[in-house]
Protein backbone atom coordinates (compact mmCIF):
# COMPACT_ATOMS: atom_id res chain seq x y z
CA UNK A 1 0.00 0.00 0.00
CA UNK A 2 0.94 3.46 -0.83
CA UNK A 3 1.28 6.41 1.96
CA UNK A 4 0.34 9.65 1.03
CA UNK A 5 1.27 13.27 2.71
CA UNK A 6 -1.33 15.95 2.64
CA UNK A 7 -0.48 19.19 1.32
CA UNK A 8 -0.26 22.12 2.99
CA UNK A 9 -0.12 25.55 1.59
CA UNK A 10 3.46 26.50 -0.51
CA UNK A 11 5.35 29.25 0.48
CA UNK A 12 7.87 30.55 -2.43
CA UNK A 13 9.72 32.96 0.19
CA UNK A 14 13.00 30.75 0.54
CA UNK A 15 14.88 27.60 -0.27
CA UNK A 16 14.97 26.93 3.28
CA UNK A 17 11.24 27.28 4.05
CA UNK A 18 10.56 24.87 1.43
CA UNK A 19 13.14 22.34 2.25
CA UNK A 20 12.47 22.16 6.23
CA UNK A 21 8.60 21.89 5.55
CA UNK A 22 7.00 18.80 3.66
CA UNK A 23 4.62 21.10 1.63
CA UNK A 24 4.87 18.97 -1.49
CA UNK A 25 2.72 15.76 -1.86
CA UNK A 26 1.15 12.93 -3.83
CA UNK A 27 -2.32 14.46 -3.72
CA UNK A 28 -1.72 17.71 -5.82
CA UNK A 29 -4.38 20.30 -5.24
CA UNK A 30 -6.03 22.67 -8.14
CA UNK A 31 -4.39 25.41 -9.49
CA UNK A 32 -0.18 23.45 -9.19
CA UNK A 33 -0.04 21.92 -12.40
CA UNK A 34 -0.20 24.78 -15.93
CA UNK A 35 -2.64 23.37 -18.68
CA UNK A 36 -0.48 21.56 -20.96
CA UNK A 37 1.35 19.27 -17.88
CA UNK A 38 -3.02 18.78 -16.66
CA UNK A 39 -3.55 17.93 -20.48
CA UNK A 40 -0.81 15.00 -20.85
CA UNK A 41 -1.61 13.39 -17.31
CA UNK A 42 -5.58 13.52 -18.00
CA UNK A 43 -5.10 11.92 -21.49
CA UNK A 44 -2.48 9.25 -19.96
CA UNK A 45 -5.11 8.44 -17.55
CA UNK A 46 -7.83 8.09 -19.59
CA UNK A 47 -5.92 6.06 -22.24
CA UNK A 48 -4.95 3.39 -19.35
CA UNK A 49 -8.24 3.06 -17.75
CA UNK A 50 -9.73 2.42 -21.19
CA UNK A 51 -7.27 -0.18 -21.85
CA UNK A 52 -7.99 -1.72 -18.33
CA UNK A 53 -10.96 -1.52 -19.12
CA UNK A 54 -10.90 -4.00 -22.35
CA UNK A 55 -8.45 -5.95 -20.93
CA UNK A 56 -10.47 -6.94 -17.77
CA UNK A 57 -13.88 -7.62 -19.93
CA UNK A 58 -11.53 -9.67 -21.94
CA UNK A 59 -9.37 -11.69 -19.74
CA UNK A 60 -10.80 -11.83 -16.16
CA UNK A 61 -14.13 -14.32 -15.16
CA UNK A 62 -16.58 -13.03 -13.06
CA UNK A 63 -15.32 -14.35 -9.88
CA UNK A 64 -13.02 -11.38 -10.12
CA UNK A 65 -15.51 -8.89 -9.67
CA UNK A 66 -15.96 -8.65 -6.40
CA UNK A 67 -12.71 -9.31 -5.48
CA UNK A 68 -12.00 -5.93 -6.40
CA UNK A 69 -15.32 -4.74 -5.17
CA UNK A 70 -13.76 -5.89 -1.44
CA UNK A 71 -10.46 -5.17 -2.67
CA UNK A 72 -11.49 -1.33 -3.13
CA UNK A 73 -13.52 -1.08 -0.29
CA UNK A 74 -10.73 -2.31 1.72
CA UNK A 75 -7.91 0.65 0.39
CA UNK A 76 -10.66 3.17 0.46
CA UNK A 77 -11.33 2.65 4.05
CA UNK A 78 -7.75 2.28 4.73
CA UNK A 79 -6.97 5.60 2.89
CA UNK A 80 -9.13 7.43 5.68
CA UNK A 81 -7.02 7.09 8.48
CA UNK A 82 -4.51 9.10 8.69
CA UNK A 83 -0.93 9.28 10.68
CA UNK A 84 0.76 12.47 11.57
CA UNK A 85 3.91 13.11 10.54
CA UNK A 86 6.39 16.16 11.49
CA UNK A 87 6.20 19.48 10.01
CA UNK A 88 2.35 19.75 10.48
CA UNK A 89 0.88 17.64 8.32
CA UNK A 90 -0.30 13.96 7.98
CA UNK A 91 -0.15 10.98 5.97
CA UNK A 92 -2.55 7.77 4.95
CA UNK A 93 -2.53 4.70 3.03
CA UNK A 94 -3.41 4.36 -0.39
CA UNK A 95 -2.83 0.69 -1.87
CA UNK A 96 -1.21 0.36 -5.53
CA UNK A 97 0.79 -2.58 -4.72
CA UNK A 98 -1.86 -4.29 -2.44
CA UNK A 99 -4.30 -3.88 -4.99
CA UNK A 100 -1.54 -4.86 -8.30
CA UNK A 101 -0.42 -8.47 -5.73
CA UNK A 102 -4.45 -9.36 -5.87
CA UNK A 103 -6.13 -8.03 -8.78
CA UNK A 104 -3.55 -7.80 -11.49
CA UNK A 105 -2.29 -4.60 -12.95
CA UNK A 106 -4.88 -4.08 -14.87
CA UNK A 107 -7.64 -4.81 -12.85
CA UNK A 108 -5.72 -3.00 -9.82
CA UNK A 109 -5.51 0.17 -11.73
CA UNK A 110 -9.30 0.09 -12.35
CA UNK A 111 -9.38 0.07 -8.30
CA UNK A 112 -7.30 2.34 -7.63
CA UNK A 113 -8.67 5.28 -10.07
CA UNK A 114 -12.24 4.31 -9.02
CA UNK A 115 -11.10 5.12 -5.46
CA UNK A 116 -9.52 8.50 -6.24
CA UNK A 117 -12.28 9.43 -7.85
CA UNK A 118 -14.35 8.99 -5.28
CA UNK A 119 -11.76 10.91 -2.52
CA UNK A 120 -11.92 14.03 -4.61
CA UNK A 121 -15.03 14.30 -5.89
CA UNK A 122 -16.96 13.66 -2.21
CA UNK A 123 -13.59 14.28 -0.21
CA UNK A 124 -11.48 17.15 -2.12
CA UNK A 125 -8.64 15.10 -1.26
CA UNK A 126 -6.76 16.48 -4.51
CA UNK A 127 -7.96 18.80 -6.75
CA UNK A 128 -10.68 18.20 -9.77
CA UNK A 129 -8.74 19.47 -12.86
CA UNK A 130 -5.40 17.41 -11.63
CA UNK A 131 -7.18 14.08 -10.89
CA UNK A 132 -5.48 12.60 -13.96
CA UNK A 133 -2.02 13.25 -12.43
CA UNK A 134 -3.31 11.99 -9.37
CA UNK A 135 -4.53 9.16 -11.29
CA UNK A 136 -1.47 8.71 -12.75
CA UNK A 137 1.13 8.80 -10.45
CA UNK A 138 -0.63 7.23 -7.79
CA UNK A 139 -3.08 4.74 -8.99
CA UNK A 140 -1.41 3.58 -12.52
CA UNK A 141 2.23 3.70 -11.93
CA UNK A 142 2.04 3.21 -8.89
CA UNK A 143 0.39 0.14 -8.73
CA UNK A 144 1.82 -1.07 -12.03
CA UNK A 145 5.21 -0.71 -11.16
CA UNK A 146 4.30 -2.16 -7.37
CA UNK A 147 3.65 -5.07 -9.53
CA UNK A 148 5.87 -6.05 -11.50
CA UNK A 149 8.76 -4.94 -9.79
CA UNK A 150 6.99 -7.19 -7.36
CA UNK A 151 6.99 -9.88 -9.72
CA UNK A 152 10.26 -10.00 -10.90
CA UNK A 153 11.17 -9.99 -7.19
CA UNK A 154 8.95 -13.00 -6.13
CA UNK A 155 9.84 -15.24 -9.01
CA UNK A 156 13.72 -14.33 -9.16
CA UNK A 157 13.77 -15.54 -5.17
CA UNK A 158 10.77 -18.55 -5.95
CA UNK A 159 7.22 -18.23 -6.99
CA UNK A 160 5.94 -20.65 -4.19
CA UNK A 161 8.57 -19.48 -1.32
CA UNK A 162 7.72 -17.33 1.67
CA UNK A 163 11.00 -15.30 1.39
CA UNK A 164 9.55 -14.39 -2.67
CA UNK A 165 6.72 -13.42 -1.59
CA UNK A 166 7.55 -11.18 1.34
CA UNK A 167 10.68 -9.49 -0.63
CA UNK A 168 8.88 -8.67 -3.67
CA UNK A 169 6.11 -7.00 -1.22
CA UNK A 170 7.91 -5.26 0.41
CA UNK A 171 10.70 -4.01 -2.25
CA UNK A 172 7.31 -3.13 -4.53
CA UNK A 173 5.57 -1.44 -2.05
CA UNK A 174 8.11 1.09 -1.07
CA UNK A 175 9.77 1.76 -4.50
CA UNK A 176 5.75 2.45 -5.71
CA UNK A 177 5.42 5.38 -3.56
CA UNK A 178 9.12 6.93 -4.53
CA UNK A 179 8.47 6.21 -8.10
CA UNK A 180 5.41 8.06 -7.57
CA UNK A 181 6.82 11.14 -5.60
CA UNK A 182 9.54 11.47 -8.39
CA UNK A 183 7.34 11.60 -11.18
CA UNK A 184 5.11 14.33 -8.94
CA UNK A 185 8.24 16.19 -7.93
CA UNK A 186 9.10 16.42 -12.24
CA UNK A 187 5.45 17.60 -12.93
CA UNK A 188 5.66 20.33 -10.45
CA UNK A 189 9.07 21.54 -11.93
CA UNK A 190 7.55 21.34 -15.04
CA UNK A 191 4.91 23.50 -14.13
CA UNK A 192 7.32 25.78 -12.23
CA UNK A 193 5.12 25.38 -8.93
CA UNK A 194 9.27 24.48 -7.23
CA UNK A 195 12.62 24.64 -8.94
CA UNK A 196 13.23 20.46 -9.78
CA UNK A 197 15.76 20.05 -7.55
CA UNK A 198 14.06 21.18 -4.03
CA UNK A 199 10.65 19.12 -5.31
CA UNK A 200 12.71 16.37 -5.46
CA UNK A 201 14.64 16.79 -2.36
CA UNK A 202 11.23 17.64 -0.05
CA UNK A 203 9.32 14.65 -1.39
CA UNK A 204 12.31 12.14 -1.58
CA UNK A 205 13.13 12.79 2.39
CA UNK A 206 9.30 12.31 3.28
CA UNK A 207 8.38 9.63 0.85
CA UNK A 208 11.57 7.17 1.62
CA UNK A 209 10.45 6.72 4.74
CA UNK A 210 6.58 6.98 4.44
CA UNK A 211 7.47 4.16 2.01
CA UNK A 212 8.64 2.01 4.92
CA UNK A 213 5.40 1.96 6.60
CA UNK A 214 3.55 1.41 3.07
CA UNK A 215 5.69 -1.67 2.75
CA UNK A 216 5.27 -3.17 6.44
CA UNK A 217 1.46 -2.37 6.50
CA UNK A 218 1.08 -4.26 2.72
CA UNK A 219 2.90 -7.23 3.92
CA UNK A 220 1.22 -7.88 6.49
CA UNK A 221 -2.25 -7.51 4.88
CA UNK A 222 -0.61 -9.98 1.68
CA UNK A 223 0.86 -12.28 4.38
CA UNK A 224 -2.25 -12.67 5.83
CA UNK A 225 -3.67 -13.82 2.50
CA UNK A 226 -0.89 -15.85 1.54
CA UNK A 227 -1.87 -17.96 4.59
CA UNK A 228 -5.22 -18.17 4.26
CA UNK A 229 -6.56 -17.64 0.57
CA UNK A 230 -3.35 -18.02 -1.94
CA UNK A 231 -5.82 -18.84 -5.02
CA UNK A 232 -6.59 -14.91 -4.67
CA UNK A 233 -3.80 -13.83 -6.19
CA UNK A 234 -3.15 -12.93 -9.38
CA UNK A 235 -0.20 -14.97 -9.39
CA UNK A 236 -1.21 -17.70 -6.98
CA UNK A 237 1.19 -20.09 -5.79
CA UNK A 238 1.34 -23.41 -7.17
CA UNK A 239 -0.07 -25.37 -4.04
CA UNK A 240 -3.04 -23.02 -4.38
CA UNK A 241 -4.24 -24.80 -7.63
CA UNK A 242 -5.20 -27.90 -5.92
CA UNK A 243 -7.56 -26.38 -3.16
CA UNK A 244 -9.57 -23.79 -5.49
CA UNK A 245 -9.82 -22.79 -8.81
CA UNK A 246 -8.13 -19.68 -10.09
CA UNK A 247 -10.10 -16.49 -10.39
CA UNK A 248 -8.75 -15.37 -13.87
CA UNK A 249 -7.76 -16.97 -17.09
CA UNK A 250 -5.40 -15.17 -19.02
CA UNK A 251 -2.32 -12.71 -18.66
Amino acid sequence: MIFSVELLSISSSSLLHWMIQPHLALHIPDGFLTLPVILVTWLLAIGLIAIALNRVQADYKERAVPLMGVCGAFIFAAQMINFPIPGGTSGHLLGGTLAGVLLGPWAGSLVMAAVFIVQSVLFQDGGLTVLGANITNMGLVGTFCGYYLYKAIRFALGRDTWRGMLAGTAVAAWASVFIAAMLTAVQLAFSETAPLGVAISALAFWHVLIGIGEAIITVIAVSFVWRSRPDLFFDPPRRAYSSASRSYTTR
